[in-house]
């Protein structure tokens, strides 16, 4: 093993410390050689004294030269220096960061090396013989340690630091701890070793060389002359010594405030201008004092020393003002000026400066009270007025009073607001302020009347008051006492002479003072019932008899008499309707109806069945009458050429529709000059066959129609209640020329005796019935 047959010979220095290692400074006394029995100095180092650390080389950090940086030589007794042995290097950087000369074992650094990169490699050395590339001596693990130089300088966390500490605070008072950090070795000489110093920020800070506390160094400070420091720190390493590295921050100290300052008012009277109109609760001004200190420390509250009955002052805790309130409503011509004195003070007290200073301060106030033109002033709000319901109308009811408050007592107008008087039952007289009533009142249909009065200054209208006035309606006995309810009451057939039917209650719309008290009565001498006041406003109705017949009697009608005990008395009849009905024998109701009666005692079942089979016969021939009369043949509708009457003759004959061109035309009444002589209806008789016929009537016979159209057209030109526009009225007069003539058989040319039917047997089968009605006769009255 190489760790075992190499040996390091130390040239100038003693041996180390067991746990020491060898500082081994390349190219000058810790060349590694390989010694068989001893060196030429005849000193031998025997393998069992190996206390050292013999497997580690130091390598100085940040070299400069422009070669390889030596490291070290190994060297194995199996060199006989004949070149035959190769010298292999592996491990951490082995072949980049360092190389070895194989025949000569000589170990170089090829690049520059930094410790706060990598402070130590570890790398394995081993010998083989190049003939036969075999190894001549096991793998041997070495250590190459960076030796630190002083080429980092102190750097602290931050740039800038914030801190705060309180003010008036005592000398030596830590404020913050600042600490800076160096890259370099700790363990190895200085280059690591921080001093602290203070560049900025005296006389008022100071700060600790060794660990960067900040602490005050100034007693007094206070926030309220001066509130933020900057301070600058340095932190150098070398002990502090010149040549040394430095870093340096900057640190923030803020003042942080304390109750240190008392309240002050910058002026010590204020004067204050309020308006007497200011409602209760309003504010007429602010006063504010000043504290320097800020937070918690600058809250303030602000009272009235000794109190005020007409004002108050609260504190505004987001302004920190007073805020002067009215207490009580103002009146100038009551009072117009008041004095007081307002004291302020710090909520908040530190101990440690209450002693020898006032914490509160005084004022005085003077508030002035100013003049405004006020509305109308009440006597009283609200009114309650009484009246009774039987007050007639323009009766008076009451008086309400109002008064201008000014100085000038300006005169007042009274109204009442209609839209609280919609029935307009209330006047009021708009001088005097009496209230009077326009019509009668009825307690039963309102009693309570609501409205609202309006006083109103003459000279100002806009100056306005309005004051509720509730009248009560004072009850007077003007209603009779009725039934409670309408009763279903009735009495059973077979019921008892002092049988209990019915209780019965009263009511009354009126309200005596003493409460209701009703009396019951009914006439004396009637024979079936009888009532029973109960003194409770309620009756008893009890049978006076028994033995009561549905069949005698199925309804009796009851008068019962309703007084009060009010003045006037009144009173009223209530009628109750006692129906008999079948009862069982405890007494509950089964029937009530009249007609279904028990048979008589006059008629027997066999007198009942005979009465019931008449009455099927009766039916029976009343039904074969009506079926024999649809059967028999209908005559004709003219019997007899005597009767002068107009006959109505019906054909159930469908038209011909819109085609059909020679049916009857209306045009021929409208327009009788446009008739076509020559047409002929198939609907009735053809004219052509009657022998007498008048004559068509010329134009100078239509003078008539003229003067009845003439006078329409007149009568519509006068008439104030036309539509204002053109219309047309079209009338359907017939006139006295109508080539119609008239359609009745009265004053008729021609008998019917002298006509020929026999033309309507030719006319087809819709007119067959007509023939055999006109034919026959004409048939027979020849013969």
């Amino acid at each position: 093993m190489i760790a075992h047959q190499l040996l390091l010979l130390l040239l100038t220095l003693p041996s180390p410390g067991p746990t020491a290692a060898l500082p081994f400074m390349p190219g000058n006394i810790g060349d590694m050689l390989g010694l068989s029995d001893g060196v030429g100095d005849g000193r031998v180092l025997h393998r069992s004294k190996r206390g050292w650390m013999w497997n580690q080389f130091f390598l100085m950090e940040e070299y400069t030269g422009n070669d390889h940086q030596y490291v070290g030589k190994l060297h194995s007794n199996m060199d006989k220096d004949d070149g035959n042995v190769k010298y292999v290097l592996t491990g951490e950087g082995a072949g980049s960061l360092f190389i070895i000369d194989e025949k000569s074992g000589d170990i170089h650094a090829t690049k520059r090396l930094d410790r706060e990169e990598k402070a130590m490699y570890t790398l394995h050395a081993k010998v083989i013989d190049r003939r036969t590339n075999r190894e001549m001596e096991a793998d041997t693990e070495f250590n190459i340690k960076i030796h630190d130089i002083n080429d980092n300088e102190p750097k602290f966390a931050k740039e800038i630091y914030f801190a705060s500490v309180p003010e008036m605070s005592e000398v030596g008072t830590s404020v913050v701890t600042v600490t800076a950090n160096d890259a370099d070795d700790q363990t190895y000489g200085n280059s690591a070793r921080l001093v602290y110093s203070i560049l900025q920020g005296q006389p008022y800070f100071s700060v600790d060389s060794e660990n960067g506390t900040i602490k005050t160094a100034l007693p007094g400070m206070n926030r309220e002359v001066k509130e933020n420091y900057q301070v600058v720190i340095q932190a150098k390493d070398m002990a502090g010594q010149m040549g040394g590295l430095s870093g340096t921050t900057t640190v923030s100290i803020t003042l942080s405030d304390v109750n240190d300052s008392p309240p002050r008012f910058a002026n010590h009277s204020f004067r204050v201008t309020a308006v007497e109109s200011t409602e209760v609760g309003g504010a007429i001004g602010r006063i504010k004092a000043d504290d320097p200190d800020i937070g918690r420390n600058a809250e303030m509250d602000y009272s009235i020393v000794g109190g005020h009955d007409m004002f108050n002052i609260i504190t505004d805790q987001t302004t920190q003002e007073g805020v002067l309130v009215v207490r009580k409503a103002l009146d100038y011509e009551d009072k117009r000026d008041y004095e007081f004195r307002v004291e302020v003070r710090n909520t908040y007290l530190d101990a440690r400066f209450v002693h020898g200073l006032q914490f509160k301060d005084y004022a005085t106030i003077r508030v002035t009270v100013e003049d405004v033109d006020e509305p109308p002033v009440f006597t009283r709000n609200p009114y309650v007025i009484e009246v009774h319901e039987d007050t007639a109308a323009g009766s008076f009811v009451g008086v309400v009073s109002a008064r201008d408050p000014d100085a000038e007592n300006k005169p007042v107008k009274y109204s009442i607001d209609r839209h609280t008087d919609l029935e307009r039952l209330f006047n009021i007289d708009s001088v005097n302020g009496s209230i009077t009533t326009l019509k009668a009142l009825d307690r039963e249909m309102s009693r309570w009347h609501n409205i609202s009065v309006v006083a109103t200054e003459i000279n100002n209208p806009r100056q306005t008051t309005r004051v509720p006035v509730f009248i009560k309606v004072l009850d007077v006995n003007d209603n009779a006492p009725e039934f409670a309810m309408s009763y279903d009451t009735f009495v059973c057939e077979n019921v008892k002479a002092g049988q209990l039917i019915q209780t019965i209650s009263a009511v009354d719309t009126d309200e005596p003072l003493v409460g209701h008290k009703f009396v019951f009565s009914i006439t004396p001498a009637n024979p079936n019932f009888t009532i029973v006041d109960r003194e409770d406003n309620t009756a008893n109705i009890l049978t006076r008899r028994g033995g009561f017949r549905r069949r005698e009697m199925s309804m009796y009608f009851l008068p019962v008499v309703i007084s009060d005990n009010d003045y006037p008395i009144q009173s009223s009849t209530s009628t109750l309707i006692v129906r008999v009905c079948a009862c069982d024998s405890r007494g509950n109701m089964q029937t009530c109806n009249p007609e279904v009666l028990p048979f008589s005692d006059g008629l027997t079942t066999g007198a009942l069945v005979a009465i019931l089979l008449c009455v099927v016969i009766l039916l029976m021939i009343v039904v074969l009458f009506a079926a024999l009369r649809r059967q028999r043949k209908k005559e004709p509708l003219i019997i007899s050429k005597e009767d002068v009457r107009d006959n109505v003759v019906s054909y159930n004959d469908e038209g011909g529709g819109e085609e059909d061109t020679q049916a009857f035309d209306i045009g021929t009444l409208r327009h009788p000059e446009v008739m076509d002589g020559n047409k002929m209806r198939r609907d009735i008789i053809p004219e052509m066959l009657f022998p007498y016929r008048r004559s068509s009537p010329t134009k100078d016979h239509n003078g008539d129609v003229r003067d009845f159209i003439n006078g329409r057209l007149q009568d519509n030109d006068s008439d104030p209640t036309a539509p204002p526009y053109d219309s047309l009225a079209t009338y359907a007069y017939e006139g006295s020329g109508s080539l119609a003539e008239s359609l009745s058989s009265l004053e008729s040319g021609a008998t019917e005796g002298d006509q020929d039917y026999d033309y309507l047997t030719s006319w087809g089968p819709p007119f067959k019935k007509l023939a055999e009605m006109y034919v026959a006769k004409s048939l027979d009255r020849e013969t």
